[in-house]
């Protein structure tokens, strides 16, 4: 029985961990039988080294999202490796050690604009990069955390994930007409080397242990991953502009 994204060509971004939600993301598509390449900055090599372990080869292309000139050349770097692409995925997320873990009111416009362009505007350069090489539609999929919330510790990255979560509705009304839909996972915390970035992640993550409906694993990236491969594939080829949330439920949950 083949796999669900069968002849499936999808460039995956954020392979930097072997616990990263990109890395089971990148795990399943090539299970489920899709052609991958990955992205990655600052380090390719250390991208290089832990796509070997996933179940076949994949290339590996050096990508700065906020370079203007990276992005230029990107389409042409994957075509030398895949003619077209029918997916991307969009895991990409920083912020400066002053923009978080309860320096929100004092952080600088510097600090907040990085967070902004490498967290949310990306989405869009990213995807028009690739737009070339979409040209028989296709699926975008990015990573979000639910940014409904004033999460402790987390400050100046909700507002990005706000502006991630918009520019992936504006994109959906954009894109709509080239048949490609842009929609977003939202997944619980998970112990990935972003959440280690921030100060303070095990008390928002505890979270979880007292609201949460389904039990949450922090150390299982593979839920969030299936979601975005589902996304990825034919099984949803009408929904577009969405957030489909990977949380354990606690997202519908209230004291």
């Amino acid at each position: 029985m083949s796999g669900i994204l069968e002849g499936k060509r999808i460039l995956i971004t954020g392979v930097l961990m072997e616990s990263s939600i990109a890395f089971h993301t990148a795990k399943l598509a090539q299970e489920q039988g899709a052609e991958i390449i990955l992205t990655a900055f600052p380090r390719p090599t250390l991208t290089e080294r832990i796509a070997k372990k996933l179940p076949k080869p994949v290339k590996v292309l050096e990508l700065d999202v906020s370079n203007a000139e990276q992005l230029a050349g990107i389409a042409d770097q994957v075509r030398e490796h895949l003619p077209t692409l029918d997916g991307i995925v969009h895991s990409i997320g920083f912020a400066p050690q002053d923009a978080l873990g309860g320096n929100f009111l004092d952080t600088p416009w510097e600090s907040v604009a990085t967070a902004m362009q490498v967290s949310a505007f990306s989405l869009k350069s990213l995807t028009m990069a690739l737009l070339p090489l979409m040209q028989d539609g296709g699926s975008v999929v990015g990573l979000t955390f639910d940014a409904q919330f004033a999460w402790p510790q987390y400050d100046w990255m909700g507002p990005a994930k706000a502006a991630l979560e918009s520019t992936n509705r504006y994109l959906a009304r954009y894109l709509g007409s080239r048949d490609i839909r842009c929609n977003l996972i939202s997944a619980g915390p998970l112990g990935s080397m972003a959440a280690k970035s921030i100060p303070g992640f095990g008390d928002l993550a505890a979270t979880w242990d007292v609201r949460s409906p389904l039990k949450w694993d922090l150390t299982d990236p593979e839920p969030a991953g299936r979601g975005v491969v589902a996304l990825l594939s034919d099984w949803f080829p009408k929904t577009t502009g969405e957030i489909v949330h990977v949380d354990g439920g606690l997202h519908a949950i209230g004291a």
